[in-house]
């Protein structure tokens, strides 16, 4: 029986932070090593990080990069070590995973298929590896073999296939598997979504049953560059089983975990099938042979639990709640920032900003402890020596309330709830003055007095952005992040003021729908994540109907009565915008699905929602950096590109009023 241990380990690594990104990896291999472990599989592009952007494309980064895998060598005495890392040859730029072994350079396999939709722009910067060819590459004058390799260490085989290569149908394993590869490494840098997991495990199991190997899949973890959140996963499997898998959202830097595979029992495995034919060649140049003394190994117990949440009916809900506290608090240390500042409105949107500020210290000391949580926010020197989580979060959170006299005492009251329960800082801001002088003054100079009837809108706005200024100067005086409070169904339809409610230098909620949001709370409200207690206070929240509360309370201002119902909304943004239908077929998709409108209301809303689309695009542009939670993301930075300037679907939507007509 050949037993070997494998591991793979989740790093929290940084784009261009040389010196942390080195620690963190001599970290996990001195963790594997101790865990018993003679090979070690790191995530994609772990030297330079993964969002190094346009980086990618300097000289200096290529050359600092390799001078890092260089001081790393001496580390990986006696193991195989993975390391991901940008290789430049014959002028053109690949993503590679290099193999070194017992402290010597084996090879670079280069990355064959790359992620190119979505968030992933690894063709501005990368060229996909051509099947079959091998190449050298010299680096520091030494010539090291390059491309589609695979590699023997002392008889054993291992192959990679590096992220996106496991995702196509024509993956890189079909190939390999033929060539008696006993072992697969999965280097990636694959970022969360919603569900996303179940995709992944699926194929790293079937991965391992239809290769009949042994797979090793390491992840990226935390908020590595800004947006992307990689919720870092670890799975070992062996003949379809997953017999090892690391925990998600982990706010530890580093995080390893190994298991024994037997050799024999999958090439056994292989054996017997009947539909396996080797491909046997004669002296092939892809294999690359190293002698490795595998330590001898006895039988080990080991079994996979999953998590409990991660079988949760509300897993959607679950992983909200854990992957946004750790983009928070990956992004508050990695900015260097002091703390947050939420303009707490009383309404849904600030008040999940809040709440969600404060499960990141719950969770982050939960874990961490609070040494080693304070220890990670070494910059910040107001929570050194602090010892409880409430004294932590009303040290980083201070939620600010102002009030015009549209405000009412709904709204106040739930506010001062909410930053009660979670433990904020609460600050109470009468803007009325201010708001009242900006209106005199303008009214002066136009010559009239501003009315609702005539300037509805504009006194809307100037409400919204009196707010900004005040809310603003608290941030910079305490040095913290202005969090802005903007969801993306109010991004579809620009339903937010420029340099008002959009106010931030982030913007953490602007990648999920205001129908789900509404649901998240209630169900904080009510059960909340596991290991975590409820937060009876949301009622106060719960049971408003949403309003941006800027007309006179006598009008009854609600957010759906503005625009539409906010399950319709998203509705026609996902058909419209994720589906690319065009308003005819929006329309049949509402009938179906929302039955108790009638038709002409629903072509009403149809028509609303693509002339606001098409209106606000300018305002999508300016949002604040948001973090990336599913696939149906609307920042044009990263995921939807759309025309500032377009036609506005004017032919589409008559032919939409035409053909309602024959519904």
């Amino acid at each position: 029986m050949k037993l070997i241990r494998l591991a793979a380990a989740v790093l929290n690594q940084t784009p261009l932070d040389w010196r942390g990104n080195q620690a963190n990896i001599l970290a996990a291999i001195d963790v594997a090593r101790q865990q018993g472990a003679s090979v070690l599989c790191l995530p994609e592009l772990c030297i330079t990080g993964y969002g190094c952007e346009d980086a990618f494309l300097s000289a200096g980064v290529h050359s600092t990069a390799l001078r890092i895998l260089n001081d790393c060598l001496p580390a990986t005495r006696g193991m195989a070590v993975a390391f991901g890392i940008p290789i430049l040859h014959q002028n053109a730029l690949f993503n590679t995973a290099c193999l070194v072994v017992d402290g010597k350079i084996l090879g670079f396999v280069a990355k064959r298929f790359l992620a190119g939709d979505g968030i992933h722009y690894e063709p501005r910067w990368f060229k996909p590896w051509p099947v079959g060819v091998q190449h050298q590459v010299v680096i520091g004058g030494v010539s090291y073999p390059m491309g589609d390799i695979h590699f023997d260490l002392g008889g054993i085989k291992f192959g990679f296939e590096i992220c996106e290569d496991a995702w196509v149908a024509s993956r890189p394993g079909m190939q390999l598997a033929l060539k008696g590869v006993d072992v697969m490494l999965n280097p990636s840098a694959s970022h969360f979504a919603f569900g996303k997991i179940e995709i992944r495990k699926r194929f790293v199991l079937e991965g391992s049953r239809a290769f009949s190997m042994s797979y090793v899949y390491a992840n990226l973890l935390g908020n590595e560059a800004g947006r992307a959140i990689y919720d870092g996963e670890v799975m070992i499997a062996s003949m379809g089983r997953l017999i090892a898998s690391g925990a998600r959202f982990s706010y530890a830097d580093v995080q390893v975990t190994s298991a024994t595979v037997n050799i024999d029992a999958t090439r056994m495995n292989q054996a017997r099938t009947a539909s396996y034919e080797p491909r046997i060649e004669p002296s092939p140049h892809d294999c690359i042979e190293s002698a490795f003394e595998w330590p001898a190994l006895g039988p080990q117990s080991q079994s996979y639990r999953e998590a409990s949440w991660e079988s949760s009916s509300n897993i959607k809900k679950e992983e909200f709640a854990r992957a946004l506290p750790l983009a928070l608090f990956d992004y508050l240390r990695k900015s260097k920032s002091q703390g947050f500042v939420v303009s707490l409105s009383g309404g849904a949107d600030s008040s999940a900003v809040a709440c969600l500020v404060g499960m990141m210290v719950q969770a982050g000391v939960a874990e961490l402890g609070i040494d080693e949580f304070l220890r990670k926010l070494g910059h910040i020197r107001s929570v050194q020596g602090l010892r409880t989580p409430a004294e932590i979060i009303r040290a980083l959170l201070t939620t600010v309330y102002q009030s015009t006299r549209n405000s009412g005492p709904v709204t106040r009251d739930a506010a001062r709830k909410v930053a009660e329960a979670v433990g904020s800082e609460h600050l109470e801001l009468d803007i009325s003055g201010l708001h009242e002088g900006y209106l005199a003054m303008v009214s002066t100079v136009v010559k009239r007095e501003l009315s609702w009837e005539k300037d509805d809108l504009a006194l809307q706005n100037i409400q919204s952005r009196v707010r900004s200024p005040g809310v603003w100067l608290i941030a910079n005086l305490r040095g913290f992040l202005l969090l802005a409070t903007s969801n993306r169904s109010e991004a579809a339809v620009g339903y937010a003021t420029m340099d008002g409610d959009t106010s931030g230098g982030l913007s953490p909620i602007a990648g999920i729908d205001k129908a789900f949001l509404r649901e998240w709370l209630v169900w904080m409200e009510q059960e909340g994540p596991q290991g975590a207690k409820p937060l009876p206070a949301l009622k106060a929240v719960n049971s408003q109907e949403p309003t941006a509360e800027l007309r006179p309370a006598t009008s009854k201002q609600t957010d759906e009565a503005d625009l539409m119902p906010y399950t319709v909304l998203d509705a026609i943004e996902r058909s419209a915008i994720r589906d690319k239908q065009m308003p005819v077929d929006v329309l049949r998709v509402l009938r179906m699905q929302f039955p108790e409108h009638d038709l002409p209301q629903l072509g009403v809303w149809v028509e609303r929602f693509f002339r606001l689309w098409c209106r606000n695009q300018w305002k999508r542009e300016r949002y604040a950096p948001s973090f990336h939670l599913d696939d149906e993301n609307l920042d044009p930075k990263t995921w939807c590109r759309f025309p500032i300037l377009s036609g506005g679907y004017e032919l589409e939507l008559q032919e939409m009023k035409r053909a309602m007509g024959r519904m």
